[in-house]
């Protein structure tokens, strides 16, 4: 960032548009069909005010990569501390499938980009199933699915059926978060809470 910027000044203003203009056209075209002169001319801005936030288009398009990732983590580390020993396990699935399909939506393009397009996004679902993991060694394994199933296994299936049914439902607004957070927890959990609370 310029020295002797402020927030909310036309500096902060400007950058705030090259990046949102950066989300939009990444992931309508992809980062190789994108050049700096479509980010500054779609924000109507110049060259040499796009270097004054960012040292080149793979800084930018690493940035943006680097706040979707930081962002999912923060709302996973939420959800996941509202969880209570007397949450049953699809409340536990859904509370942070919810939270991220909120995010997708608001977060379309940054989304496409973030959980699609960029070579991170692989590392991206790796620390979602690492996470996810966790929540069913640590909540979940009294229940049935997770005593037969291999964490992992079950952790990579939950994160491939939310990365199909975002693309195919969710962004496609077929569906809203909390129905696809309710029906992939239900895929996976159902009838957990007689088995458990019998």
């Amino acid at each position: 960032m310029a020295r002797g910027r402020r927030v909310n000044s036309s500096g902060e203003k400007s950058k705030k548009l090259l990046l949102e203009k950066a989300i939009e056209l990444f992931s309508t075209y992809g980062y190789h069909q994108t050049k700096i002169s479509d980010i500054v001319k779609a924000a109507n801005l110049t060259q040499p005010t796009f270097y004054l936030y960012f040292q080149s288009k793979e800084t930018l398009f690493n940035d943006l990569n680097e706040q979707f990732q930081n962002e999912l983590v923060e709302l996973f580390s939420d959800a996941s501390n509202d969880v209570t020993n007397e949450n049953y396990a699809t409340d536990i699935i859904q509370k942070n499938l919810k939270k991220m399909f909120d995010y997708f939506m608001k977060n379309p393009n940054l989304t496409k980009i973030g959980f699609y397009d960029a070579e991170q996004s692989t590392a991206v679902k790796q620390m979602l199933v690492s996470k996810l993991e966790n929540v069913i060694n640590n909540n979940l394994n009294e229940y049935s699915v997770a005593k037969q199933v291999n964490a992992t296994v079950l952790a990579e299936s939950l994160i491939g059926s939310m990365e199909r049914l975002t693309l195919t439902n969710l962004l496609t607004n077929k569906t809203n978060p909390e129905q696809l957070a309710q029906d992939i927890s239900m895929i996976y959990f159902s009838n957990e809470k007689s088995l458990v609370h019998q």
